[in-house]
């Protein structure tokens, strides 16, 4: 790997991270700085998609609406990068604190980010968040882990 490559990797390593920061700071400003003003996020709540960052931050708003502390976790996070575009997928939980006092872990998910490099930063694109289900059933399977 390139030494530019390497720098693009940690780099959206870092934006990654800086999204459980801005949700257990509860700072929306500070997540609208990871996204491009036309982010794509098909996130688990409907509608089928949230098309731009006020909606992608009206999804993590209400996230507040629940929980008294946040947590966000991703792992097994995979990347590749090119010269201004990448992507990486892996698993995400959020949990926490919620409004009543009860503590959860949440449920993992997965996750797929896409980013593109605007002005030497690297801004999130596209977000998928999705929960496997049980064909027979036609329920999401939300107890599975990584």
């Amino acid at each position: 790997m390139t030494a530019q490559r390497e720098s693009d990797e940690a780099a959206i390593r870092r934006q990654i991270d800086k999204i459980g920061e801005g949700l257990r700071d509860r700072d929306l400003d500070g997540l609208e700085r990871l996204y491009t003003a036309d982010v794509v996020s098909f996130d688990v709540e409907p509608p089928l998609q949230h098309v731009g960052t006020a909606a992608k931050l009206k999804n993590w708003a209400n996230v507040f609406t629940f929980f008294e502390k946040v947590r966000y976790e991703i792992r097994e996070l995979k990347l590749t990068v090119g010269g201004e575009v990448a992507f990486g997928h892996g698993f995400g939980r959020l949990g926490g604190t919620l409004k009543n006092g009860t503590e959860t872990s949440g449920m993992w998910v997965r996750a797929t980010f896409c980013f593109r490099k605007i002005d030497g930063i690297w801004l999130i694109a596209h977000d998928q968040v999705s929960v496997p289900f049980d064909i027979t059933s036609g329920k999401g399977v939300a107890d599975l882990e990584p």
